[in-house]
């Protein structure tokens, strides 16, 4: 699989990260095993988590399979902090609260420092300068070595981006998770252009569009499918509308087209976008990761791609 550089670091990783948020509760210890081994023999490196997924379980299990599965040091691990579904407030990003998560999520993990820890979403209660300031002790402490955020909006990213760079020995904000996929386009509105104007290369979460971009709901909701989970119904939902349904319908026809799977023509798509470091899959079975795996033999060619801008284009 080949390798990228993640924004304006050194940071290396594979440019298909794999996302753990089933782990743990929809994805057993055998599935999870199973994907980890067969992502790391396809030259996977990135493996993406954060303190909330499964109330913490996945970490845990992501942990476990660090000592029992694949090399520690060929992995990249990325976790995240500031979520606190279970607390009085549903985010907090204090600096004590911060390291107390990544504290904690060392623990869970079994390591002494995560190689990118990443704001999981922006705190209005909280000064961004103590945000960063935390950011900043989890760097030079050796709990963290890079630092990102996700979910920020362009102005946020932006002001946390060049804060950091505006005085030496601030820990740099090199990565910006944000969803993007031919269902969700918005980042491309101003989030890609302040992500390029800071260094940070973008980790494109739910590139298939929630799992819409592989085409199983043409033709209704698969009893095992997400839809059809009581935890993450609510989470495909939006995606199963008219405009959606024609995206689907031209990633398929492409899909037909070049012999690859709708699954290999979407990821394809986001993955080689502008400023994109990684595309991030979480897959439920190591079977499903496998159909992802498969879109790293895929380039589209150019008469594809841009019949995908097309349709796909936001209002």
């Amino acid at each position: 699989m080949d390798q990228r550089l993640v924004g304006r670091s050194g940071l290396s990783v594979s440019r298909l990260g794999l996302g753990t948020m089933t782990w743990g509760r929809d994805t057993g210890a055998d599935e999870a095993a199973a994907q980890l081994a067969a992502f790391a023999d396809a030259g996977g490196t990135l493996v993406d988590t954060a303190d909330v997924y499964a109330g913490g379980d996945a970490e845990r299990l992501l942990g476990r399979l660090l000592r029992d599965t694949v090399s520690r040091p060929e992995m990249v691990v990325a976790t995240k902090a500031v979520l606190t579904p279970h607390g009085p407030r549903s985010r907090n990003a204090s600096r004590r609260s911060l390291i107390s998560a990544l504290d904690a999520s060392l623990h869970r993990l079994g390591l002494d420092e995560v190689d990118l820890w990443q704001l999981h979403a922006f705190d209005f209660d909280v000064p961004l300068e103590e945000t960063l300031a935390a950011v900043d002790t989890a760097v030079c402490s050796g709990r963290a070595v890079y630092a990102g955020v996700c979910n920020y909006a362009a102005w946020q990213l932006a002001a946390a981006g060049v804060w950091q760079r505006s005085a030496p020995g601030r820990v740099p904000i090199v990565s910006a998770q944000v969803e993007y996929s031919l269902l969700a386009r918005d980042a491309e509105r101003e989030v890609l252009a302040a992500a390029e104007h800071v260094g940070a290369g973008v980790l494109a979460w739910s590139p298939l569009g929630r799992g819409v971009l592989t085409g199983k709901y043409r033709t209704g909701i698969p009893a095992d499918s997400r839809a059809a989970s009581p935890h993450f119904s609510d989470f495909v939902a939006p995606y199963l509308d008219e405009r959606s349904r024609r995206v689907v319908e031209s990633v398929t026809t492409a899909a037909e087209g070049l012999g690859a799977s709708p699954l290999a023509v979407a990821l394809a798509w986001v993955r080689d976008q502008p400023g994109v470091s990684a595309a991030v899959v979480g897959a439920r079975t190591h079977v499903q990761l496998k159909g992802a795996l498969q879109a790293e033999e895929l380039t589209l060619p150019v008469e594809i791609r841009e019949a995908l801008d097309d349709v796909s284009a936001p209002d």
